[in-house]
C-alpha cells in the first residue's frame, strides 16, 4: 500500500474517504435482512433517508440566502437559491424509485411505520420555516430599492440581481408544489386515494395542499403585469 493510500483522518475505517464520509455509520442506518419486514424496506428507507439529506443541504442554503439578501449580497443568494431548487429537483425525482414497489407487497412495509407520515419530515418543516424569512428578506431588499413589485418586473432588465432572486423564489415554490403533485400520486398509486394514512389523515388533504404557496403575492403579480399590457 502506497503512503497516499493510507487513511491520515481520525476514524477506524479502512480509508479516508469511508472516514470522510462516514460511510459505516451512514450505511448501517438502514434495516438489515434479518429486521426487514419486507426486502422493499431497503428501497423505502432509501428514498426517505437521501430526501432528508438533500433537504438539510436545501433550507441551509435558503437560510444562508437570507443573511445574504439583508446584506444586499443577491448576487450570492440567487447561487444558493439556485442550489436548493436544485435539491428539491433530486427529491421529486426520488419518489419515482417508490413505484418501484407493489401496492400489495408495500401494505407488508406499512404495517412496521408506526405512525410515521411525510407530514413529520424534518427536512420540510425546516424548509416551511425559512421560506418565510427568506420572502421577508426579498421584499425588504425590494423597498430598499424603491421598487413595488410591478417594478421588479417592468424594470427588471435595470434590476437583473432582484427580478432574478423574484424568480428564484417562484422556481422554489413551483418546485414545493410539483413535489407536493407527485408525492400526492405516488401515494394515490401506492394505497389509493380513498384512505386514510398512517396518522388518521385522509390521503385526499394530501391534495389539497398542492394549492398552497409561499409567496403567493409572486404569483398575484402576473396577474397584474397581464392587465396592465393587454394583447391588441
Amino acid at each position: 500500500m502506497s503512503e497516499l493510500s493510507k487513511p491520515i483522518l481520525a476514524g477506524k475505517a479502512g480509508s479516508d474517504y469511508q472516514r470522510y464520509l462516514r460511510t459505516d455509520e451512514l450505511l448501517a442506518l438502514q434495516k438489515g435482512p434479518d429486521e426487514q419486514a419486507h426486502r422493499d424496506e431497503l428501497l423505502f428507507q432509501t428514498v426517505h433517508q437521501s430526501s432528508e439529506l438533500w433537504l438539510k443541504l436545501a433550507w441551509n442554503e435558503l437560510e444562508e440566502a437570507t443573511a445574504r439578501i439583508e446584506v444586499d449580497d443577491v448576487h450570492a443568494a440567487n447561487r444558493l437559491l439556485r442550489r436548493a431548487n436544485n435539491c428539491l429537483e433530486l427529491v421529486t425525482a426520488a419518489l419515482d424509485m417508490l413505484e418501484h414497489m407493489s401496492p400489495w407487497e408495500y401494505t407488508e412495509v406499512r404495517k412496521v411505520l408506526g405512525h410515521g407520515s411525510g407530514f413529520d419530515s424534518p427536512g420540510f418543516r425546516e424548509l416551511r420555516r425559512v421560506a418565510k424569512p427568506l420572502g421577508d428578506a426579498f421584499q425588504a431588499a425590494r423597498e430598499r430599492a424603491g421598487l413595488s413589485l410591478v417594478d421588479v418586473y417592468t424594470r427588471g432588465r435595470e434590476h437583473d440581481d432582484l427580478y432574478t432572486l423574484a424568480e428564484q423564489l417562484v422556481e422554489l415554490d413551483e418546485r414545493v408544489v410539483v413535489w407536493r403533485v407527485r408525492h400526492f400520486k405516488v401515494v394515490q398509486r401506492t394505497i389509493g386515494g380513498d384512505v386514510i394514512g398512517t396518522q388518521g389523515t385522509p390521503v385526499e388533504v394530501m391534495g389539497k395542499l398542492i394549492h398552497q404557496s409561499f409567496y403567493p403575492e409572486l404569483w398575484d403579480v402576473r396577474n397584474e403585469l397581464t392587465r396592465m399590457n393587454p394583447p391588441e
